[in-house]
């Protein structure tokens, strides 16, 4: 087998990383995010068809000259849908009914459309779930900290098990920061929108990248009391021994989610593209920032 030596260069590796950081934070710092409207408010109106129901692309297209901000179309069941959007005026609601009348119509002059509810979402409910999400991702990597020091309690040579923790706090801080970093660029050049599926494909990206960092973590302690090498080079063969399970893991899913992001609709698009960003860089954090952090965490000791 190969030994490849990532150890050795952990100064090219980590630099790679601390360049992506730096670049996120400073875009996240200067333009933030384009919030959607779970965030900033709007309206949610949930119609259902009487015949046959449109497909999602279709009502995009039409519903277009409408000027309708960050419109989400969501089906739900086999007949209703639920439309998202910030306007809250009853103009704009009247306009939307009328044009989805329209559209179904002129297929079949018998179908009509019945609204099942219309409501607004305050600008204050926004700001609760943004705070809400901040709670809930500070909460999953602390939780991940205590579980990883509990899980390798036993592990005190010559590193620490509280270190373990540290380590892959600081890759899951690495992926979320460079993750949210690229969702500022595509919301500034590309108008691309956050909201609640969002935070929640973030909290998916950090259980898999943890889930990845504690696979190499677990073959380490199990070739720890039997290696002939040093811990820098235990550290090496244990990332060679599992090397190719991540990076053919990973791959299969990045398949699966580039097909949904190319294929798919927009209400689940950014959902697949932040998990596609997030296990891409999950990936590399697991095999080129934890591990080689626990190196330098032993050679500061000495």
């Amino acid at each position: 087998m190969t030994n490849y030596k990532i150890i050795q260069q952990r100064k090219f590796w980590l630099s790679i990383s601390a360049i992506l950081f730096i670049i996120s934070a400073v875009a996240l710092f200067i333009w933030g995010f384009k919030y959607g409207i779970d965030f900033t408010g709007g309206s949610l109106l949930e119609v259902r068809f009487s015949k046959t129901r449109l497909i999602v692309s279709e009502l995009e297209k039409n519903l277009a000259d409408l000027n309708l901000s960050s419109l989400i179309i969501q089906p739900v069941g086999e007949n209703d849908m639920i439309f998202k959007f910030q306007e809250t005026s009853e103009e704009k609601h009247q306009a939307i009914l009328i044009k989805l009348n329209q559209l179904v119509q002129s297929n079949d002059k018998q179908a009509v459309i019945e609204e099942l509810r219309f409501d607004s979402i305050g600008p204050s409910i926004g700001a609760e779930l943004k705070k809400r999400s901040v709670y809930a991702i500070i909460f999953v990597l602390l939780a991940i900290l205590f579980y990883i020091t509990y899980v390798f309690r036993k592990v005190s040579k010559p590193v620490a098990s509280w270190k373990y923790g540290i380590s892959a706090l600081i890759a899951l801080v690495h992926d979320a920061i460079i993750v949210l970093g690229v969702f500022a660029v595509l919301g500034k050049f590309y108008n691309i929108e956050i909201n609640t599926s969002f935070v929640a494909a973030i909290l998916t990206v950090l259980g898999y990248s943890v889930h990845d960092t504690i696979v190499v973590f677990d073959r380490l302690r199990e070739n720890l009391p039997k290696s002939n090498e040093d811990f820098e080079g235990t550290v090496n063969v244990s990332l060679n021994q599992t090397l190719v399970r991540s990076i053919n893991t990973s791959l299969t899913i990045l398949l699966v989610l580039a097909s949904i992001i190319i294929f798919g609709g927009s209400s689940i698009r950014t959902f697949a593209m932040v998990l596609a960003i997030g296990i891409f860089i999950g990936t590399y954090s697991s095999i080129f920032v934890a591990s080689p952090m626990l190196v330098v965490w032993e050679k500061w000791k000495k």
